[in-house]
């Protein structure tokens, strides 16, 4: 079914079937200043980026927690999901789940656990080395990607849609310059 905005306070249902109504996070907050916000006159301009980065984290980050919070899923298990559908059919071990985690101080092994448990995922030692434990994701972890995808999809292009195509790829380009 298509995609269709309805707006109740701060959520979008953007796909439903006759059983399953999906909401994501919109943001129809006023647009504040930072200064605004933490109540100042005025920030030196590296103090104003690092707060700016650390609410839009916190924004991005309470978006995903509400897209997510009804498939009773965390952002860091999403993570996992994702890192273990990317490696098409390949079983991943722990290590290289922490590798590739967006949050490092995930406990990876507590999250496979949890979704071990939700049969999102499967665990197996390894045939060659036993000592190696390897994960794989299921097929109700990619149904519950397929679900969720669309979401995400909405979720990340809301996110950035008071700035322009241009502004975005700048945008990008400097944070992964501050980044690296």
């Amino acid at each position: 079914m298509p995609i269709k905005q309805l707006y109740f306070f701060n959520l979008s249902l953007i796909y439903h079937t006759k059983k399953l109504y999906i909401f994501v996070y919109t943001n129809v907050v006023e647009t504040m200043k930072t200064e605004e916000i933490l109540k100042t006159d005025h920030l030196k301009d590296t103090k104003k980026l690092v707060i700016n980065i650390m609410l839009c984290a916190d924004k991005a980050t309470t978006m995903m927690n509400e897209s997510l919070k009804p498939h009773e899923i965390s952002i860091q298990q999403f993570n996992v999901l994702r890192i273990l559908r990317g490696q098409k059919g390949t079983p991943a071990n722990l290590s290289t789940i922490q590798e590739r985690m967006v949050n490092k101080m995930s406990n990876t092994t507590r999250l496979v656990d949890k979704l071990i448990h939700k049969n999102l995922v499967e665990r197996f030692v390894c045939k060659e080395n036993r000592r190696k434990i390897e994960i794989i994701i299921t097929k109700e972890g990619l149904k519950l990607l397929e679900i969720l995808d669309p979401i995400i999809d909405h979720l990340e292009d809301n996110f950035s849609n008071s700035i322009t195509k241009e502004e975005l790829l700048t945008l990008n380009q400097l944070l992964e310059k501050v980044r690296n």
